[in-house]
């Protein structure tokens, strides 16, 4: 089993910046690779952002590159995605995932709103 925890959400206004954590136990972490998805009220869930496991890789949705970093700290068993320039369409529910062998596990998600 794996959980993930997500925090760090909340209002922030157009051009403001947040920096979400993602807490995963249950599994030795740093085998895995890690993201975040999101997703807006009426929409599907998109993908937003990856990491492998030793963080050297990363992959980033359109809309977010170079806006978006994603980094881990595997000694604290924690992912986060740095957002800066925050536009009102960035609004959404973000979501940690992690796969393990075969099996996706989500976070309950945090609540980003951009105000405009």
């Amino acid at each position: 089993q794996v959980q993930l925890v997500e925090s760090g959400g909340g209002l922030v206004q157009t051009g403001g910046s947040l920096r979400l954590s993602c807490a995963a136990s249950g599994r030795t972490f740093s085998n895995y690779a890690m993201g975040w998805f999101r997703q807006a009220p009426g929409k599907e869930r998109e993908f937003v952002a990856r990491i492998n496991s030793y963080g050297a890789i990363t992959d980033y949705a359109d809309s977010v590159k170079g806006r978006f970093t994603i980094s881990r700290d595997n000694a604290k068993n924690t992912v986060y995605p740095q957002m800066n320039s925050l536009k009102p369409e960035d609004t959404a529910v973000y979501y940690c995932n992690t796969r393990v062998l075969d099996t996706d596990y989500w976070g309950r998600g945090t609540q980003v709103t951009v105000s405009s």
